[in-house]
């Protein structure tokens, strides 16, 4: 993740059967993925109109080298397997995610499960009256 205006990575940097993910282009400003690398690879995204309106796929949509409709699939759609995953050990893989606060959601819930689960950690009560008048 980062905060570059510039692609960082480019076809010529990834080889055939690489998985990239990319999280740092949450805004039109932002940009990691060059489109060469997008338009040569599997695209998911996390949800299509976000990604193509401030994602890295909107700089590829926008210089006419890709369409939303060439995207893959939604990552929804590959965990619940109603569209197939990676089908040869070549294919370039690009996750452009925007970040969805249910993602956020569910990622957190996991942790806080995982760490009650664990008899080693701290306890840590949160006073919900604190800044209540």
């Amino acid at each position: 993740m980062t905060t570059s205006t510039h692609p960082v990575l480019a076809l010529a940097d990834v080889d055939p059967g690489t998985f990239v993910v990319g999280v740092g282009a949450d805004s039109p400003t932002k940009h990691e993925l060059a489109p060469d690398l997008l338009r040569k690879s599997r695209v998911v995204v996390d949800a299509r109109g976000q990604a193509a309106a401030g994602g890295d796929l909107a700089h590829a949509i926008r210089l006419g080298v890709m369409t939303e409709a060439d995207v893959h699939a939604e990552l929804a759609d590959i965990v619940t397997r109603r569209v197939a995953g990676r089908l040869r050990d070549d294919e370039r893989w690009v996750f452009d995610s925007v970040g969805l606060a249910v993602q956020d959601h569910a990622a957190a819930r996991m942790i806080l499960e995982r760490a009650r689960a664990r008899d080693d950690l701290p306890s840590i009560w949160l006073d919900d009256s604190i800044g209540s008048a």
